[in-house]
């Protein structure tokens, strides 16, 4: 059984109740990339790393992130940070001096925790990593 979702122009299978239909198998429905991964359109981007500086935190040279724009920054968060006129992806730490930038990169390297002399602004919040196999 079919239901059809007029606004995505899209049909998608019923979840059965009963006996699963071997049909199912062979379900030829699109998918939308952007629909799972891009909330807002307007306010949404798509950079290529380089450098290994977050590579223990699943973002490694060459992948592509998705970064967020609208989306509020929350310590913990990977971000893109505008630093020096520069594009840097770090993860955003907060204590008691402020705000501060933490790389993740893979053993034998330690996390480092920048504090920036003259600050940072936060460009966009990371949502995905996207890796090439």
């Amino acid at each position: 059984m079919e239901s059809s979702d007029h606004a995505a122009g899209t049909v998608r299978p019923k979840a059965a109740t009963g006996f699963a239909s071997p049909a199912g198998d062979y379900y030829d429905g699109g998918i939308d990339l952007n629909r799972h991964l891009i909330p807002d359109r307007t306010s949404t981007f798509v950079m290529r790393v380089t450098g290994d500086s977050m590579a223990a935190s699943g973002i490694s040279d060459g992948d592509e992130i998705i970064v967020e724009r609208a989306r509020t920054p929350r310590p913990g968060n990977v971000v893109v940070a505008v630093v020096g006129g520069e594009l840097v992806v770090r993860r955003l730490r907060h204590d008691g001096e402020g705000g501060a930038l933490e790389t993740d990169p893979l053993p034998p390297g330690e996390p480092a925790l920048e504090r920036i002399a003259g600050g940072f602004v936060v460009w966009g919040v990371v949502t995905r990593s996207l890796h090439r196999l």
